[in-house]
């Protein structure tokens, strides 16, 4: 037979020499060059005894479980041994000894020759034929499992065999005196069967256990396989056993398992023909398969696959390195080869290769010489791209590793050299680098950030700490090392949760809830929510900057406020440049570091206020932040690098649009917040303002539960929600308790915080409210202090020391804040003059009443038939002036039609004088417009309006009467002037509608067209 090759297993063979002890050279002696091969044997898992611990019998055979030499084997065996066991023991050892000297040598080179990593090498011939004493083929045949490559003729395999019957059968077949033969086949499912029945000849070094602790182990044996013929491939080997080495392992019980490891050398291929036996052992009936035929055939395909078997084998010794380090074996077993068959070339290159067990049988089961060489070749040829393959991993490698040393080498060279030059960087430098580079770690830094980053990190390594520019280098890479670069926070994308932080911390404000639901509903299908410009437009006092912390707080974002208030240097958004001193990013950068999130809501106040100076205009610098096309890419001056602010959300406020910039404010998404109306203030004063005013002046103790102030110290958390409800009116009558519990007594009723909204804090907000209350609060306080230094410096009882009152009431209200700001919302009680008219005004403290006077003085007869004369007073702005001419031709044209004779040339005849008062506040726009048109028609026709009614709307030219704002403001204003008839203009009939129950009930609201609508109502038809 040609020779086959296998691959040395350099951790197989240490375990094998280790563990074997001073029955390694045995084994050696047997195994030759070859001891074991990664697709025969995986992992030797099973060790050779120690001859300390091996059966002292002449034969391996009698060796059971116990291991104390029963002598179980032959039947004849006390336990105690014999005079015949004894010289046969004698023999034995002395013929081991010779054996153990004679192959000491060759172990030894074993040794060195294993320490080369898996590479093929021929096998020794040991046993290459049959011998001359070997019977002639017998078909009954022992079949021994393979587990995951089959078995070539002229190579060699261990296996383990510890099935107790097996090993029997095996010792009977010795007695005869004739070679042991067997049949291996390879298992056709060996990976589930395996894990059926436990590991086989896949033993780690360090494993305890031992295989064939239990059946399930002894794959030999095919236990859980109904038919073996049918679990196995049809076609295998005929091996002999060459040699047998016993073997034993502690188990975790201390129980000793032994068995046996045998060498097997393929001789012929056979087929399975038929069961015998199911055994264990398993007895078949097999067939030696004739390839005579084939190994005549000489045509010219089977030269060529031989040629090109033999020309790729060699290509494979020349790309892997594993090949050419035993290429002088190779070479000679190719030289015996090429003058043998084909079917033995076509085994050699298979057994090459690391084909799967199929791939390999695919060879094996085919008869024809030129299939079974296309087979093989094509298995040689994906091994050859494995190497390339291979090779080109491992000069991968090479290079990176290479590069790495050389660059660590020329980096110590590199200090050394400093340091004899005095420019040692143990500084401080080093460590600052490595600090910069720490920061980066886990970031998702951009291609041209990190560019930059590694420039400046260079050249800093460079710098002397004497350089001016060494700090600079320094502050830049801190500011680029400690961005959030791709860090963000998960958002919370529940409407739930949003909901009830939001009313949680905020009473009202339901067109902002809204929106923020708005916002999250999109992002939750989305999956994400993207950064958004929302405006909070409204009068001071209202929340718009205390809801941006509740906003995040409901999205799971992180929070950074910075007012733009005044702010009038176009660096405080951009940043300065490097170059000068004390140079700093802008706010949004400052932001960015500070929470350490590329998503955060930033909250932008006072946006309306941002003042313009000479050094740039940072309305304008907000352009590029502010707009969702840009701010993905926004530069920052100090930085000079793009940074992504497009999943930041961005909360602007402001009290008013008009001083806003129109590009600025074309960027941003208005929500416009109206001012609260009594009830309101009613609801936040006893929720939240009250309670937390008597906590902070000492008056409550811990005893009162109180609302908790995430916010704490904003003016605006004014409308936060506070579920503690105020103690009840106190009855004004003696006070049992002592004075030290008389604190909890103190109370703020509901009417007294009634009169104390209409008549001293009638703004839209509540912080001017939230003063009045603190001052309450302080005077309570006051009051409480004097009366215990009263009761504590005093003998007697008197009526000054009996008790003290600590309730707030709508009667001794004034006791506490003074006399009223404002005595009545009306200038006139009774009927209105003739030409005074009640109007509707909005204002930034709210919504107010705005009375109309008109009077006419007769002109001289000199002046008669020239323009009549329109004379304005009241601090009117233009726009009102305006209007004020507007309505007097609108009211010139009604008089024509409807002023009765005598009266229709009134404004030819009389000079018109219109007046607002207050006038000492400012007053402005075109809302009047109809309110100045009624006073002029009710001066010109000698008729009052209602006294009950106000107005509001603009007109036109035409008499048309346009939409105007702050409806709710208005609305609540002629509530609190005890107007219950109100004209507005068609178009704000929408504006009206979404207004509350509350503020609706109880009003007669007649909405205009044109001015011939408003007419009727002012003028009755009585």
């Amino acid at each position: 037979m040609a020779e086959a090759t296998l691959t040395v297993s350099r951790a197989a063979a240490r375990a094998t020499l280790r563990v074997a002890g001073r029955s390694a050279p045995r084994l050696s002696r047997v195994l030759g060059p070859a001891l074991t091969h990664p697709h025969f044997l995986r992992r030797l898992g099973a060790a050779c005894v120690h001859p300390s611990q091996a059966p002292s019998r002449a034969f391996f055979w009698s060796h059971t479980k116990g291991g104390d030499g029963d002598g179980k084997g032959d039947g004849k065996g006390d336990g105690n041994g014999s005079n015949k066991k004894n010289a046969d023991e004698k023999t034995q050892g002395a013929a081991t000894e010779a054996a153990k000297q004679k192959a000491e040598s060759a172990a030894a080179e074993l040794a060195e020759e294993a320490e080369g990593a898996s590479l093929p090498v021929p096998l020794a011939n040991v046993g290459g034929g049959l011998r001359k004493d070997s019977p002639a083929f017998q078909p009954n045949l022992m079949v021994l499992p393979l587990q995951r490559r089959p078995l070539f003729p002229g190579q060699q395999q261990i296996m383990h065999i510890t099935n107790e019957e097996v090993l029997k059968a095996l010792r009977t077949m010795e007695k005869s005196g004739q070679p042991l033969f067997v049949g291996a086949f390879l298992l056709r499912n060996a990976d589930a069967l395996a894990e059926a029945q436990g590991p086989l000849e896949e033993l780690d070094e360090d494993e305890q256990t031992t295989p064939g602790s239990s059946q399930k182990s002894q794959l030999e044996a095919f236990h859980g396989i109904d038919n073996p013929v049918d679990a196995v491939y049809n076609v295998g080997t005929r091996a002999r056993i060459l040699q047998v080495l016993p073997f034993a392992r502690p188990s975790p019980d201390g129980v000793r398992l032994d068995g046996i490891q045998v060498l097997l050398q393929g001789y012929e291929l056979i087929s399975l023909q038929r069961l015998l036996t199911k055994g264990p052992p398993v007895q078949v009936e097999a067939k030696k398969l004739d390839l005579s035929e084939g190994e005549n055939s000489k045509d010219d395909t089977t030269r060529a696959y031989v040629n090109e078997t033999m020309h790729t084998i060699r290509e494979i010794m020349k790309v892997n390195p594993q090949f050419r380090e035993h290429a002088a074996m190779i070479h000679h077993g190719l030289e015996r080869l090429e003058k043998g068959d084909p079917h033995a070339i076509a085994h050699f290159a298979a057994s090459l290769t690391t084909a799967t067990g199929a791939e390999l049988m695919s060879v094996l089961e085919t008869e024809k010489p030129a299939e079974k060489l296309r087979i093989a070749l094509e298995l040689l040829k994906k091994e050859l791209d494995l190497s390339h393959l291979q090779v080109k991993l491992a000069t991968q490698i090479e290079e990176k590793v290479s590069s790495r040393q050389r660059e660590y080498m020329l980096r110590e060279q590199l200090k050394m050299i400093k340091k004899e030059l005095g420019e040692d960087k143990s500084d401080g430098t080093d460590k600052l680098l490595e600090k910069f580079k720490a920061n980066m770690e886990g970031k998702e830094v951009p291609k041209d950030v990190q560019e930059a980053i590694d420039q400046e990190m260079e050249k800093f390594a460079n710098l002397a700490k004497e350089s001016q520019e060494y700090q600079m280098t320094r502050n830049y890479l801190e500011w680029l090392t400690q961005m959030p670069w791709g860090a963000h926070t998960t958002d919370t994308l529940s409407l739930s949760k949003a909901r009830e932080i939001l009313d949680r911390d905020h009473y009202g404000l339901n067109e902002v809830k809204e929106r923020i639901q708005e916002l999250i509903a999109v992002g939750a299908l989305k999956g994400s929510v993207q950064g958004k410009i929302l405006c909070l437009v409204g009068p001071p006092g209202v929340g718009k900057t205390s809801i941006g912390r509740s906003v995040a707080e409901a999205l799971g974002r992180e929070f950074y406020r910075f007012s733009v208030g005044g702010l009038y240097d176009v660096a405080e958004i951009k940043g300065h440049r490097r170059t000068y001193v004390g140079a700093m990013p802008g706010k949004i950068i400052q932001a960015l570091k500070k929470v350490q999130s590329s998503n955060p809501l930033i909250l932008v106040d006072e946006v309306d206020k941002i003042g313009r100076g000479h050094q740039g205009d940072p309305a304008s610098a907000l352009l590029e932040l502010l707009d969702p096309s840009q701010n993905y890419s926004f530069v920052d001056h100090y930085l000079d690098v793009p940074v992504d602010c497009s999943r930041v959300l961005f909360l602007c406020t402001a009290n008013v649009t008009d001083t806003i910039p129109g590009p600025l404010l074309d960027r941003m998404e208005v929500i416009r917040l109206s001012g609260y109306d009594l009830q309101e203030k009613v609801k936040i004063a006893e929720e939240y303002l009250v309670p937390n005013s008597m906590f902070e002046m000492g008056l409550w103790d811990n005893t009162h539960e109180r609302t908790d102030q995430s916010n704490k110290g904003n003016i605006e958390e004014a409308t936060s929600e506070f579920v503690e409800e105020v103690p009840e009116e106190t009855p004004n009558k003696e006070v049992s308790a002592p004075p030290e519990d008389l604190a909890s007594k103190a109370a703020i009723q509901t009417e007294a915080i009634e009169s104390l909204i209409r008549w001293y804090c009638r703004e839209s907000g509540v912080r001017n409210l939230q003063k009045h209350v603190e001052k309450i609060c302080r005077k309570l306080a006051t009051r409480l202090v004097e009366f215990k230094e009263k009761v504590n410096g005093s003998a007697e009882v008197t009526p000054e020391t009996e008790s003290v009152d600590l309730v707030v009431t709508e009667k001794n209200l004034k006791d506490f804040v003074g006399k009223p700001l404002f005595l009545s919302d009306r200038l006139y009680d009774e009927e209105l003059p003739v030409g005074t008219v009640t109007g509707l005004a909005w204002t930034s403290m709210g919504g107010s009443v705005l009375y109309i006077e008109a009077v006419g003085m007769p002109r001289p007869t000199s002046a008669k038939g020239s323009t009549p004369s329109l004379k304005v007073t009241g601090q009117l702005g233009n726009v009102m002036q305006e209007s004020s001419q507007i309505a007097l031709l609108n009211a010139r044209r009604q008089v024509a039609v409807r002023a009765p004779e005598g009266r229709q040339a009134y404004f030819e005849d009389h000079d018109v004088h219109i007046h607002c008062p207050e006038g000492a506040t400012p007053k402005d726009g075109p809302s009047a417009g109809v309110t100045m048109t009624t006073s002029m028609l009710s001066l010109a026709l000698d008729r009052p309006p209602r006294r009950d009614l106000a107005m509001t709307g603009e007109i036109s030219l035409n008499g048309k009467v346009l939409p105007v704002g702050g409806i709710k403001e208005k609305t609540i204003a002629a509530r609190r002037a005890g107007c219950h008839a109100l004209v507005f203009p068609e178009a704000n009939q929408r504006d009206f509608d979404e207004l509350p129950d509350y503020l609706r009930d109880g009003l007669e609201v007649h909405f205009a067209k044109t001015y011939d609508d408003v007419f009727k109502v002012a003028f009755p038809e009585d």
